[in-house]
């Protein structure tokens, strides 16, 4: 990489930062300290304004930077992300959005405690959160680390290292001085960018094949190294009955994580009421599926472009195919237009990332503060305490992603997301939907469903492929392998289903029925709705 790239590239990262933390510097001085503010932004965001945000945090690196480099990579069995990562917004829309908005304050927790024995449930829920923002935390430090690495030549190690190190030190200031109003305006940002830098490049791509897509897919299938495999199904999910099931399990996942994941729950407390709840995800998808779409351009347009070699060349997970793609499409190497779009969408996707961050540590700390430590410890002023804890947990969750980062830094982005979501909809979805709809659930049920998802899936992850057992393991030298999937998910959302069900006909306690009418209510009208 030339010396014009990194030059050009690290002046336009700069100005992100410094207008993003000028953002942040701005809110802090206008903020109240109240809980309200801290977690939900004081409830005054438009749906526009809060689409966009959930679209900027939901548009993350693995989108941007994974889901492109597997298309490229494999063609046809890359765009499974992207299947399930936009038809998992209809499962938000029509179980989630309105009906969490109504019955919570600022967490997952919020909702299920509602009709529970608090502490319990607020313990389990809170553990649950935290786990899963931390594993979709090191998908956006992994992001960090391929695309500065990348910049910077890939001189060392050592690079990539601080490129993680310094953007968990970022998501700390953001999240600790400006809370969630900051959080969204960097989210907002962030969206108007990557929107409008996926839209130059697919123009590009088109512009380049002039227009003809069938000509596109021929030369992509040409240059991947795979022929006209490379169209069909089967190339990465195929070959085995075990790629095959890990096929069907990794839908899964993405189907139905994204209804779990705190994150984006959360956003859905930052808008007034459950309408304008649901406007922003009815706006968030419009904006979520056109930057898919364009994905699917992009990675067949980087395999075409690029060739597999060259794909694989830089980065073997395909982590920094579209940053690559951007500087053949600007001219190449050592060229004005090469090195500015280049550094440009270099620049976009580390906006991508911090804005992501930002979101999903303002989410788990609130779980920190909110669930655990108000279920932990209760006194006078606990607001006020509350927010004070929830900084300091950003700090503690921010090493704890660096730390994991650095460690499984060589994965695909998208895949390490793909376990998020496995984790989110085995341990959150089951015992939010029972909370939602069962009138016979208890509290011994709630908290069943929630350990009876996270340690299934947790502790198959340890024992699959992706740990140890192979030579793109995490631990490649050492060998407890005894889960064949990479995804746990077929597995361990049927549990966290079952072991809620098992606990609540397992349970001595009777299910509150006033407690359940009111939340029906509530979900259902917004009466009552904080």
């Amino acid at each position: 990489m030339t010396g014009h790239h990194q030059t050009l590239a690290l002046l336009l990262f700069s100005g992100f930062v410094a207008v993003t933390l000028g953002i942040t510097t701005w809110v802090s001085r206008r903020r109240h300290g109240s809980a309200e503010e801290f977690y939900a932004g004081g409830r005054l965001f438009s749906p526009m304004e809060n689409g966009f945000a959930i679209a900027g945090d939901y548009m993350s690196a693995a989108s941007f930077l994974g889901v492109t480099g597997l298309i490229a990579l494999y063609g046809y069995d890359g765009m499974l992300y992207v299947v399930g990562f936009l038809v998992a917004w209809l499962v938000v829309l029509f179980l989630v959005a309105e009906l969490v908005r109504n019955c919570g304050r600022f967490t997952l927790a919020d909702v299920v405690a509602a009709r529970m024995s608090e502490r319990p449930v607020r313990i389990a829920a809170g553990t649950s959160s935290v786990t899963v923002s931390v594993l979709y935390l090191v998908a956006q430090m992994v992001g960090a680390g391929s695309l500065v690495a990348l910049l910077l030549g890939r001189t060392s190690g050592a690079a990539q290292a601080w490129a993680v190190i310094g953007v968990g030190a970022l998501m700390v200031i953001y999240v600790s001085l400006g809370g969630m109003r900051a959080t969204t305006w960097i989210q907002i940002v962030k969206a108007v960018l990557l929107l409008s830098g996926t839209i130059a490049l697919t123009v590009l791509v088109l512009l380049r094949f002039h227009g003809d897509v069938d000509r596109l897919l021929v030369t992509a299938a040409d240059r991947s190294g795979h022929g006209r495999a490379f169209l069909a199904p089967g190339l990465k999910y195929g070959g085995t009955w075990t790629a095959r099931v890990d096929f069907i399990s990794l839908g899964l996942a993405l189907v139905l994580g994204t209804g779990g994941l705190p994150h984006i729950l959360s956003r859905f407390y930052t808008v007034p009421t459950a309408r304008a709840a649901r406007r922003s995800a009815v706006w968030s998808i419009g904006l979520i599926g056109s930057f898919y779409l364009m994905t699917i351009v992009l990675g067949f347009g980087a395999a075409a472009v690029l060739g597999s070699d060259a794909v694989r060349g830089s980065n073997a997970a395909g982590n920094t195919v579209v940053p690559l793609l951007a500087l053949d499409l600007g001219g190449g190497a050592g060229s004005t237009g090469g090195t500015v779009l280049f550094a440009v969408v270099a620049a976009v996707a580390f906006a991508t990332i911090l804005a992501v961050v930002a979101g999903i540590t303002l989410a788990s700390s609130a779980s920190v503060a909110h669930d655990l430590y108000a279920s932990l410890r209760r006194s006078r002023g606990k607001a006020r305490s509350e927010v004070a804890v929830a900084r300091w947990a950003a700090v503690g969750i921010g090493i704890a992603a660096i730390g994991l980062g650095l460690l499984a830094r060589d994965f695909n982005v998208a895949f390490l997301v793909g376990l998020a979501f496995a984790v989110a909809a085995s341990a959150n979805l089951p015992v939010l939907l029972y909370s939602l709809f069962w009138r016979g659930f208890t509290t011994r049920g709630a908290v069943w469903a929630v350990y009876g998802g996270l340690i299934p899936a947790i502790g198959l992850v340890l024992l699959s492929p992706v740990v140890s057992g192979g030579p793109a393991s995490l631990f490649p030298d050492v060998d407890f392998q005894y889960f064949p999937l990479q995804n746990p998910g077929i597995v361990s959302i049927p549990l966290g289903f079952l072991a809620g069900w098992l606990g609540t006909i397992t349970s001595d306690e009777a299910a509150d029925e006033a407690r359940y009418a009111e939340t029906e209510v509530r979900s259902l009208t917004g009466a009552g709705a904080v």
